[in-house]
């Protein structure tokens, strides 16, 4: 016993002294040393969504915390380039149902966060799994100093906007007008979690919880939206990304603050949109469902491309530092990993090229980028303006090491593809 303990004392203090080795200054600019924490991979506990019903404080209370329970059986540092750095904040899309070898390299060089798939990458459960895990044996390269999994996406919300068949099969509007909406919001968020899990999938871009203003509005038109009432949308949104979490598939709400108040017309996939909604009826109405989300314990939050004049006169809502870190940060406490709606967005179009628009993101405290233009390259601009903006000092260095820290939180808590 007691030379064991020695022993251990030992090797505390050896590793102790080559950590601190690391963390050292006289690092070459082009690379960092970013840990890389690997936890027990298990899905997301919780013991279920809050109530709501009723609160319509504009001092948001303090949620618990959105960081996964797990227990840490082994740390490791990994050296990442600046590259590497930039890469690890970068989802890529393709086109067709074969990834590209230009995506493959990328991913077995540690380029990569991850990749959202599309309708036009999947033609069965099969081909998806096995597309899938290719990627993930591109991901265990000695090349890729990264030891997590990658973030696996899509946009499976239900009802008409699924990109692979099966669960959920319900819209949002439809789960919400149900004489059983909580449990069929639960049965959704259940039926999502298992659905991308069995091909292994592990991240879902869903719930929506923009609270709808008018019958037939942008979100109303297609079913994505829960309900009228935020505290109904809360309540569904919360049950969702309880029940997805907990079959093992981290949840997204989006499109924060909200696009509950858009046209039918106000798409920013395609155009500018500007959402003039008093800040009091943001905070008491759109926000309120991310309330409960972050209790609920959700894994990401996806920004809109709307611009918010309450909140920033004429910054779209991803760009915006003040609604990143003011609102979702400091006001609602969120602390898990954010997410850009498409960097390709029609919104974007006076914020320059995807490097310009990649920075911008960062500086306004986005983790990840999310590249959805199908085309390999526009993934890799972005990542050369991460790059270059960390380099140059255009982006914090504390903040792009937060960033990673994050994302690299995800992806280890998350785990990997099995058959």
């Amino acid at each position: 016993m007691k030379r064991a303990f020695a022993l251990s004392l030992l090797a505390c203090a050896i590793l102790s002294v080559v950590l601190a080795a690391a963390g050292c200054g006289g690092t070459a600019p082009s690379s960092t040393t970013v840990p890389v924490t690997r936890t027990t991979l298990r899905p997301t506990t919780t013991s279920g969504p809050p109530s709501t019903t009723g609160s319509t404080s504009t001092t948001a209370p303090k949620p618990t915390s959105t960081t996964t329970s797990t227990s840490t059986s082994t740390t490791t540092t990994a050296t990442l380039s600046a590259r590497q750095m930039a890469g690890q904040r970068v989802i890529y899309s393709y086109r067709g149902l074969t990834p590209p070898a230009e995506l493959l390299s990328l991913i077995r060089h540690g380029e990569a966060a991850g990749v959202i798939f599309f309708a036009e990458n999947v033609s069965s459960n099969a081909q998806i799994r096995a597309v899938i895990q290719t990627l993930e044996q591109a991901a265990a390269s000695p090349q890729n100093p990264v030891g997590a999994p990658l973030l696996l996406m899509t946009d499976q919300e239900g009802g008409k906007m699924r990109r692979l068949p099966g669960e959920p099969l319900l819209s949002e509007k439809q789960i919400g007008q149900a004489d059983d909406s909580g449990a069929g919001a639960t049965r959704a968020g259940s039926g999502a979690g298992s659905n991308l899990r069995a091909i292994g999938m592990n991240v879902n871009l869903a719930p929506v919880l923009d609270v709808y203003r008018r019958a037939g509005n942008f979100d109303d038109q297609n079913g994505r939206s829960y309900s009228m009432n935020p505290q109904v949308a809360s309540e569904l949104g919360a049950a969702f990304i309880a029940a997805e979490q907990q079959a093992g598939v981290a949840a997204t709400a989006k499109h924060f603050p909200g696009l509950g108040a858009a046209t039918s017309s106000q798409d920013t996939d395609l155009r500018p949109v500007t959402l003039n909604v008093s800040r009091q009826s943001l905070r008491t109405v759109d926000e309120l469902p991310y309330n409960a989300a972050i209790t609920a314990g959700v894994r990401l939050v996806m920004v809109s491309w709307a611009v918010y004049p309450a909140l920033d006169a004429g910054t779209p809502a991803g760009l915006s530092s003040a609604v990143v870190k003011g609102e979702l940060r400091e006001r609602l406490g969120f602390q898990g990993v954010t997410i850009t709606d498409a960097l390709e967005a029609g919104a974007l179009k006076a914020f320059g090229t995807s490097q310009h628009r990649a920075i911008l993101a960062a500086q306004a405290g986005m983790d990840l980028i999310l590249c959805g233009s199908r085309d390999i390259s526009q993934g890799e601009l972005a990542m050369d303006g991460l790059e270059s903006g960390y380099l140059d000092g255009t982006l914090s260095k504390s903040m792009f090491q937060a960033s990673l820290r994050r994302i690299m939180d995800l992806r280890t808590s998350l785990s990997s593809v099995k058959d």
